[in-house]
């Protein structure tokens, strides 16, 4: 009996250690994109396009961010699939609060009870759905040596699971390479596939890492060649998904929905090749899915009135103080600026409440003179 409970400690040991991990690691992620995105505006209006690369909060954010991801590489070896995935929503709770102290992102007061009310009650929601599924999550633990994991490989679970995934991934390719369906959900979903895989070779290649440090060498093993090599396929063409996916649709929309599809497959993953809820009881179970389905709900409503970036449109302005001279802007801002005495249209701008300008005299009519003088000097230069 001693020794069962002396097991049950250290398994709630590692879960700390690897929650926590994951915790602190997707924390310094969020405070790295948030430095890395106030270099980006300080630099905006620079002529040179990488101007942020020479900028030491750039790279500061750059370092934030290694160190970030390292944690939360370390904290796959610790924990179960089921309690880190769900964890990222920690960085979309800490990117919201910085997004709004750090960057002082601000609404119109009539926006925002609005838009920061229901941030707020997304974050309280999503807190409360952490503690859930980390205080009923599961407790399985494993050393992960190369023959557990090349154990878990060869079931017949694991198989039939990643038969199914090929196929879906391949029918999934099909339509959006050959049918042209650049739907948010059919490249997310391509997306969450590859990451489900992402998860497993992650966590399989970090609690070797681990147990290598430890003096217990799983290095020289083909299984950990064949689950690096699997993590970095993954994770790259997970990368160009996502972009794809970014030119095509709005950043918080896609935060939302990629947060819910991957984390549902990561824990699905978890549960049939580690076996991460064997040997939890329904009560338990019905509790972590509560508790994940309010950070589902959370995420969502802190994500829903986020702001839209505006991507740059070509338009013209026409200057009053200086005879009405029109100007195309081709390039340059990235966002049209507001009316501020000129008279400006394009990008699908309403400027219904501005007075419409009247062009000078002079202006309208030269054309039409010049127009009229070229056309006179054509005949006489057809007769001679």
């Amino acid at each position: 009996m001693a020794d069962y409970s002396g097991a049950d400690s250290d398994s709630y040991t590692d879960n700390l250690i690897g929650t926590l991990l994951a915790i602190f690691g997707n924390v310094l992620v969020s405070i790295s994109l948030t430095v890395q995105k106030y270099s980006h505006v300080t630099r905006a209006g620079a002529k040179d396009p990488r101007a942020f690369y020479r900028t030491k909060t750039w790279w500061c954010g750059f370092l934030l961010t290694c160190v970030g991801e390292s944690a939360n590489f370390v904290s796959y070896a610790f924990a179960p699939l089921a309690l880190v995935a769900p964890l990222n929503t920690v960085s979309v709770l800490t990117s919201s609060i910085l997004g709004l102290v750090f960057l002082r992102e601000k609404s119109k007061p009539k926006e925002f009870a609005k838009c920061y009310g229901l941030c707020f009650l997304g974050c309280i929601i999503t807190i409360g759905g952490s503690y859930l599924f980390v205080s009923f999550g599961p407790n399985a633990h494993e050393k992960l040596i190369a023959e557990n994991i090349v154990q878990h490989l060869v079931g017949w679970p694991v198989l039939l699971y990643l038969l199914l995934e090929i196929i879906m991934f391949c029918l999934l390719l099909y339509f959006y390479k050959q049918r042209n369906a650049n739907y948010l959900v059919v490249i997310l979903l391509l997306v969450a596939l590859l990451g489900s895989v992402t998860v497993i070779t992650v966590k399989a290649v970090s609690g070797m890492l681990v147990l290598t440090i430890e003096g217990t060498m799983q290095l020289n093993y083909p299984i950990f060649s064949v689950m690096l090599v699997c993590m970095v396929a993954s994770v790259i063409f997970q990368a160009r998904f996502l972009s794809q996916a970014c030119k095509l649709y709005d950043s918080s929309l896609i935060a939302s929905v990629n947060y819910i599809l991957s984390t549902s497959f990561a824990i699905v993953a978890g549960a049939l090749f580690y076996l991460e809820f064997q040997h939890e009881d329904i009560l338990h179970i019905c509790m972590f899915l509560l508790g994940l389905t309010a950070c589902f709900l959370g995420v969502f409503l802190i994500t829903k009135n986020r702001k839209k970036t505006k991507t740059f449109e070509p338009y013209v302005t026409v200057d009053m103080t200086n005879a009405g001279v029109p100007t195309i802007h081709g390039k340059g801002q990235v966002v049209q600026p507001d009316y501020n005495g000129s008279f400006s249209y394009g990008a699908l701008e309403n400027n219904d409440s501005v007075a419409p300008a009247v062009l000078p005299v002079s202006v309208e009519q030269s054309p039409v003179k010049a127009r009229t003088t070229a056309a006179a000097h054509e005949p006489s230069e057809k007769n001679d």
